[in-house]
């Protein structure tokens, strides 16, 4: 399999072609600034002690603090989250927000570990990056296999290793907290609330309307789950759903709510009563307008996208589609919304969390809903008009977007010294 990292820098390079970016630009922005390595000892319950390696890859601060998740999952290496940080850096610009790229991770599973023993990972991995972290420096949030409590417990251990005066003020250095801990509302769906106001928000401006859209999803994690939820209420159908368990069709349409009880019981979809067992690939030939690939990387191949039945496309997870199966969905018509525009919802809300704390203030749902809406339309709209102004695909015009910003901040703030 080629190198993620290597697609997500082709991916700008393209966008670069058309701005006709300078050299220098692109060797900029084609490596990240700063690369973490930390190897960290944990005592598990048993007494045995396991020497764990955790990644902290910071792309690019021009616009801000870095910014990025922190992802738990046995893919999880460095060119993984090169990539994943890359993508960070043009996401945040894209949507405008102040804030750089930045991904970290370890190589496990979760759920192999106890709640204690994931509890001492994190903390020790916390120590372990020190200064490497910071509230307005470098901003964790969840990601694949780490959560709330996750976050919560690395602002604890980060705090307490702050002055006694700071120990307050510092909890913005992660993002994704509880709520009861100074967390956001409307952060634990956003990612999955974005997939649907960016779809709304292309529809509008195409002429279509999220109701009555079928919809089969990729992955039912909190991104596909909460998608499914938020597509559900403006009106969609549900057609079809997947995880790495297994997939279920129904042309009646899935319940989300029934669907997560029985997947936070079972651990998974297959079983599940919401729908008749249907095969991985079968999945991908699903009757529908709309398909949502919400999990892992690479998972929308050039026989996939012959296979495809959707018109559009919505990347609700990061890297979906391969470089080859671009080529394929563009030659057969179908629109794609890029992960950096689709899956933008969480690291906004992030943001909002964010300038929340450094305020010590709290929003209401609706007004975090409200400014989200309003942030992912905009998003949209200057896509779409960089799509029409090169004549272009919708990913390289939402790169296009993004390297504008990126680049002009670059050159008014220069190369030091």
């Amino acid at each position: 399999m080629s190198s993620l990292h290597l697609n997500a820098v082709r991916q700008f390079e393209q966008a670069a072609s058309l701005l006709g970016l300078s050299e220098a630009d692109r060797a900029i922005l084609a490596v990240p600034k700063n690369e973490v390595i930390v190897n960290f000892p944990v005592t598990m319950d048993n007494g045995t002690v396991e020497v764990l390696t955790g990644y902290r890859v910071q792309h690019n601060n021009s616009l801000g603090p870095y910014k990025g998740g922190m992802r738990f999952s046995p893919a999880v290496d460095l060119d993984e989250v090169r990539a994943l940080a890359t993508w960070m850096t043009f996401k945040t610009a894209l949507v405008d927000i102040p804030f750089g790229g930045a991904k970290g991770g370890i190589a496990i599973d979760p759920r192999n570990y106890s709640a204690g023993e994931l509890e001492r990972i994190v903390r020790r991995f916390t120590f372990a990056l020190g200064s490497n972290i910071g509230p307005d420096h470098d901003i964790p949030a969840p990601d694949m296999g780490t959560n709330a409590q996750t976050m919560v417990w690395m602002m604890d251990t980060y705090s307490s290793m702050a002055s006694v005066a700071d120990r307050h003020t510092v909890r913005r250095v992660v993002t994704g907290k509880t709520v009861a801990t100074g967390g956001s509302r409307g952060r634990d769906k956003a990612t999955g609330q974005g997939v649907t106001f960016v779809l709304d928000a292309w529809l509008n401006r195409t002429g279509g309307s999220i109701d009555g859209k079928r919809v089969a999803i990729q992955g039912f994690g909190n991104v596909g789950e909460h998608a499914a939820r938020t597509l559900v209420k403006a009106g969609a159908t549900v057609v079809a759903a997947a995880d790495h368990t297994g997939a279920i069709y129904n042309g009646n349409g899935i319940d989300p709510e029934q669907l997560w009880q029985y997947t936070s019981t079972h651990h998974g979809i297959k079983g599940a009563p919401d729908g008749e067992p249907i095969t991985d690939d079968d999945l991908w030939r699903v009757d529908c307008d709309v398909f949502v690939p919400a999990a892992l990387e690479n998972q929308l191949c050039e026989r996939r996208a012959l296979d495809l039945t959707a018109t559009v496309v919505v990347e609700g997870a990061n890297g979906p589609t391969t470089p080859e199966a671009e080529l394929v969905l563009a030659d057969r018509g179908v629109t794609v919304l890029p992960d950096i525009l689709g899956n933008a919802g969480g690291v906004t809300v992030s943001y909002f969390e964010w300038v929340q704390n450094r305020a010590g203030d709290a929003w209401t749902l609706s007004d975090v809903d409200a400014r989200l809406r309003r942030l992912l339309r905009d998003a949209t709209d200057e896509t779409l008009a960089a799509a029409k102004e090169f004549d272009c695909t919708l990913r390289d015009a939402a790169y296009v977007v993004a390297l504008r910003r990126l680049t002009t901040v670059m050159a008014q703030r220069g190369v030091f010294p």
